[in-house]
């Protein structure tokens, strides 16, 4: 599946979740908004503590997800936040927000996928 999603976790997912798996992948894309507008906005206010907090969070998301690439992206916002040094994070969001766009059709293709196999 290329370097965005990690076929492994994902048929784990798989495995665990079963019928429920679809609705596991909804709840993410769902959840990852709300993560990247909270990222957004502590980004917006200059205030570093929430951005490491919010970058944490989605950091452990996209892992548990098996998509190493925005994991990785939201790591180097945690450093800058835990840093405080936010000069040049808003590059690395516009980075995170590609990416979660590529994933986001990767999962909605995935999500087809696992449907149209149960059918």
């Amino acid at each position: 599946m290329s370097e965005h999603l990690d076929p492994a976790i994902l048929a784990s997912l798989q495995d665990v979740m079963g019928e429920e798996y679809p609705v596991l992948l909804d709840t993410f894309l769902a959840d990852s908004e709300e993560r990247l507008r909270l990222i957004r906005q502590a980004l917006g206010e200059g205030d570093a503590q929430a951005l490491r907090q919010a970058a944490h969070s989605f950091k452990g998301s996209c892992s548990n997800m098996g998509a190493p690439l925005l994991a990785a992206l939201c790591r180097a916002l945690e450093e800058a936040g835990r840093r405080e040094q936010l000069e040049g994070s808003e590059a690395q969001v516009e980075h995170l927000e590609r990416e979660l766009a590529i994933v986001r059709i990767m999962f909605r293709s995935e999500r087809q996928r696992f449907v149209m196999g149960r059918s």
